[in-house]
């Protein structure tokens, strides 16, 4: 996963080549990966302070679409994962893991990306040595907390398929990018009157 996840980011070419992987679960993982390496560039454009304001809404149009097919993502690596092991019974004792094995590879695909950048931004000709030496400490830390992750990532899936532990599909159910469910999208749709920030759970939870 590690090795997969580096190789595509080093890659010129990736994400805007066709996907290597089209069915199983490492369609799903691609796509999250890909989502993930779409979304940083995003997120970076979105701040920028030197372009008109429609530039930055296409941005945030932009990662509202990504974040959509990360999640999604997720919860089909999670499917695709727990169907390989649909025949395993969990022991009454088994361990009951929150985090779902499709969250720690969405997590692992963060965290390469992390490394990469700091990477870069250690290297760069005009930072002060003392910024590039603690740009490649906080390089080191990333990387120590994958490998970390990694082999958490290994355990949950040698127990779950031995019977020690499982997980479950947690769906997230995105309301801010449906029309039906977002009351101002909805408002836009219909003509309806949206209630006000104060009215709204949408203002105040994540959707």
């Amino acid at each position: 996963m590690v090795a997969f996840h580096d190789a595509r980011v080093l890659d010129p070419a990736w994400p805007a080549n066709a996907p290597q992987h089209t069915t199983g679960v490492w369609a799903a993982i691609e796509a999250n990966h890909r989502s993930n390496v779409l979304l940083w560039d995003a997120e970076d454009q979105a701040r920028r302070i030197d372009v008109p304001d429609a530039s930055i809404a296409a941005q945030k149009r932009a990662i509202d679409r990504y974040n959509q097919v990360r999640n999604d993502a997720v919860e089909l690596i999670d499917a695709a994962l727990l169907e390989r092991i649909a025949d395993v019974v969990p022991r009454p004792d088994a361990w009951h893991q929150s985090e779902t094995a499709g969250a720690m590879i969405d997590r692992l695909s963060i965290l390469s990306l992390k490394i990469h950048h700091m990477g870069l931004a250690a290297a760069r000709p005009a930072a002060p040595a003392q910024q590039r030496a603690l740009r490649l400490a906080k390089a080191g830390t990333l990387a120590a907390q994958r490998a970390d992750l990694a082999r958490c990532f290994d355990t949950l899936l040698a127990k779950a398929a031995a019977g020690e532990a499982f997980w479950r599909i947690y769906r997230q159910h995105k309301m801010y990018n449906d029309p039906a469910l977002n009351p101002y999208l909805s408002r836009e749709v219909s003509g309806r009157v949206a209630p006000s920030n104060g009215d709204s759970p949408a203002a105040t939870a994540d959707g």
